[in-house]
């Protein structure tokens, strides 16, 4: 079963969600919260193992409360809802530990995969967000081989090693020796980061 806590001030919203979270069998909704500081108290006391986290919330934002519920829970794995017009947002959230973002105008389906993902240690992304964001950098060098840019590329779509790893037909223990390479050559430091660079430097789709 995964345990989500929906955080976000709009109380329809919040409601659409559950309604949508109920119909999945493995889902359970273990609380809400209208701001960022109330979903810290409520996501100690129900552990979740997703947190769908909106960005723009009166008093603690979705960024700080973030930030800091990752200090506080680790294991706890945070996908922010999103915006087109968060893209700044959407960056300082990733910093922050985030581990992917998902709009918050996706297919009732999308969102569902995405919080599976995110569960099983993917990256979930939106591809539109993910487009908007490669516009602010250029082009890379070529860092990386034909089959780590594969790797990169299925890591920034949020899937999991094991999905990974089916899809290219290699083994999970080849899909991460890859990604320890292309985190030394990008000195970057884990998935949600390189799901972020494939996504700026063009590797992610645009679906």
């Amino acid at each position: 079963m995964i345990r989500v806590l929906l955080v976000g001030d709009h109380r329809l919203v919040r409601a659409g969600l559950r309604a949508l979270l109920a119909t999945v069998d493995d889902f359970e909704v273990v609380g809400f919260a209208a701001d960022g500081g109330e979903a810290l108290q409520v996501a100690s006391d129900t552990s979740p193992d997703v947190v769908l986290m909106d960005l723009s919330m009166p008093g603690m934002g979705g960024v700080d409360a973030t930030r800091e519920l990752r200090r506080l829970m680790p294991a706890a794995r945070v996908v922010v809802l999103t915006s087109f017009a968060d893209e700044d947002l959407v960056l300082r959230a990733i910093e922050a530990g985030a581990v992917g973002y998902l709009l918050k105008d996706a297919e009732p389906e999308d969102l569902i995969q995405g919080i599976r993902d995110a569960a099983e240690g993917g990256s979930p992304a939106s591809g539109k967000v993910a487009w908007a964001l490669l516009r602010r950098d250029p082009p890379p060098g070529e860092l990386l081989s034909a089959r780590e840019r594969e790797v990169l590329a299925l890591v920034a779509e949020g899937l999991t090693n094991r999905r990974i790893a089916g899809r290219l037909g290699i083994s999970e223990a080849t899909v991460k020796a890859h990604l320890t390479n292309i985190y030394q050559r990008l000195g970057i430091a884990d998935r949600t980061q390189a799901a972020l660079w494939a996504s700026r430097h063009g590797l992610a789709g645009g679906g």
